[in-house]
């Protein structure tokens, strides 16, 4: 049986997993579901903290879903959107589901967020060759996507959602002052200000949504025509009738909300400010209405992580991100294609000291290529300057919190002091971390050396392993300059590896031993 791929939404209202089996056509079969209403996350607030019994709610829902994914010989891959990427506490959280769940979170960026959503539209609906506009509106955030086939032309995370703008303007969710509906509205229209000239722009031909509120809205719509249909997915809601769902919900007390048909009673009493949020946004959309998706981000997660064709798309978006940021930034990005070229040489020559995988070796390439966009902020501590970059960029969608994290640490790095215990992002990261950047930010300094004058004179390196590790640089050229440049970069390497390492001219041209 071909291995089964299991995908956790780990979201501020409720947590979904999804267990999938590849299929020939790059697609999946769906094996089973589970949802889980946690409340992960609540407070109309900054969402600042995760609360102790929301924790252990969601620790328990994810012990559960991991338990049911084992058992089917699942591999586990977990996301966590707002809630948990806004909470101070979220280490806490992510060192509990590694411990007690066993399962590994990845924290992932809004714009990242947006990015598989709108993976997970694509294969549920026939839109590949539109222009659609898409928005997801969770419990903390809401994604809004503008994509046509597999290009995505804009994408934002707005931090607002139902459960976010209904405790903030209807607390217990009911309208208790009626001037809190025109409040909210026009707290939301100036939340999506920016919307219109960004969005609006690309001229998307159909307005899809997908996830909780919508499949809600999407149910009770259906509801008012006869039967609610098992699958949903394709369901059309048009501006008008959302119109009348919205005055039907306002009115409507939570109390009594079960008894409209379609709509989810664990969702009653967040609703409102869900079916306002996305009254607003088709309003925008200037579109007669949304089409509902029944696949949202957790199936985006599994084709993310589906192997062959999609694995490889999946680098080349990471890496053109990558690639499109450094060279608008790098004034001499060759030297840092280069640089990056010949530090994956020496990681593969020395994959048996070093022991690390392919995941590593891709953090090394980004950051190999990203490594000096801080010139564009000063030359002066331009590696502190890189590291502020690639944290806060927008840019690289297709990466999670944590490997941004990383890149952006191997890329602070490559330059100046070690890493010590005052560096406080440094010491935030685990001790297998820790060692990670300290290798990759190694073998990055010295390939910076092998290019000191910027001339890319070094095209091959030598690895031999012995008493100590000495790597040489081959070329026709004399090296000096090249030579001493990395052996004085040497020292972040050989404490990382605990090897002595040297740079040295070949004395015979042999074949390489590696």
């Amino acid at each position: 049986m071909d291995e089964l791929i299991a995908a956790i939404d780990i979201g501020t209202n409720s947590f979904h997993l999804v267990v999938a089996r590849p299929t020939d056509d790059s697609g999946f079969e769906i094996v089973t579901t589970q949802k889980e209403v946690v409340r992960l996350g609540s407070g109309s607030g900054d969402m600042k903290t995760l609360a102790p019994d929301a924790m252990d709610r969601g620790i328990a829902a994810l012990s559960r879903m991991c338990e049911v994914a084992n058992s089917l010989g699942a591999s586990v891959h977990a996301v966590a959107t707002s809630a948990v990427r806004e909470a101070e506490n979220r280490s806490e959280f992510l060192d509990r589901a590694r411990d007690e769940a066993g399962v590994d979170i990845k924290v992932i960026s809004g714009f990242e967020e947006a990015r598989l959503i709108h993976l997970g539209i694509l294969k549920a609906l026939p839109v590949f060759d539109k222009r659609i506009m898409g928005f997801d509106i969770g419990g903390g955030s809401t994604e809004v996507v503008v994509g046509e086939g597999s290009s995505l032309l804009a994408a934002r995370s707005f931090r607002m959602g139902a459960i976010r703008l209904t405790e903030r303007f209807f607390p217990g969710g009911d309208v208790s002052d009626p001037a809190a509906l025109d409040e909210c509205r026009q707290f939301v229209r100036q939340t999506l200000a920016g919307v219109e000239v960004e969005f609006l722009g690309h001229r998307p031909q159909i307005l899809i949504a997908s996830s909780g509120t919508a499949g809600t809205l999407a149910a009770m719509a259906a509801a008012q025509a006869g039967p609610v249909p098992a699958s949903l997915n394709g369901t059309e809601v048009s501006a008008a009738q959302l119109r009348d769902l919205v005055e039907l919900i306002v009115s409507t007390k939570t109390s009594k909300r079960t008894r409209i048909t379609g709509l989810d009673e664990r969702r009653s009493d967040i609703i409102i400010g869900g079916a306002l949020l996305a009254e607003q946004l088709v309003e925008l959309s200037g579109l007669d209405g949304f089409t509902y998706s029944a696949f949202a981000l957790r199936e985006g997660v599994l084709l993310d992580r589906m192997p062959g064709a999609a694995a490889e798309q999946l680098h080349d978006l990471r890496r053109s991100n990558v690639v499109r940021l450094a060279r608008g930034l790098d004034p001499d990005f060759e030297h840092a294609e280069h640089c990056t070229a010949l530090a994956l040489q020496i990681f593969d020559r020395l994959d048996d000291i070093h022991g690390l995988g392919d995941e590593d070796r891709e953090l090394l390439e980004m950051a190999g290529l990203l490594h000096n966009v801080g010139l564009f902020i000063s030359h002066s501590g331009h590696h502190k300057h890189s590291y502020y970059v690639i944290r806060n960029s927008e840019q690289l969608t297709g990466f999670s919190d944590g490997e941004i994290e990383m890149i952006a640490q191997v890329a602070r790095y490559h330059r100046k002091s070690h890493p010590t215990r005052k560096h406080e992002t440094f010491t935030l990261l685990s001790e297998s971390d820790q060692r990670r950047v300290r290798i990759l930010a190694g073998i990055l300094r010295v390939a910076i050396g092998l290019d000191r004058r910027h001339k890319s004179v070094v095209s091959t390196v030598r690895v031999l392993v012995k008493d100590q590790i000495t790597i040489e640089p081959v070329s026709a050229e004399d090296l000096s300059i090249e030579v001493h440049a990395a052996n004085a970069r040497v020292s972040l390497l050989s404490e990382a590896l605990q090897q002595p390492v040297l740079i040295s001219l070949p004395s015979v041209l042999a074949p390489a031993a590696y």
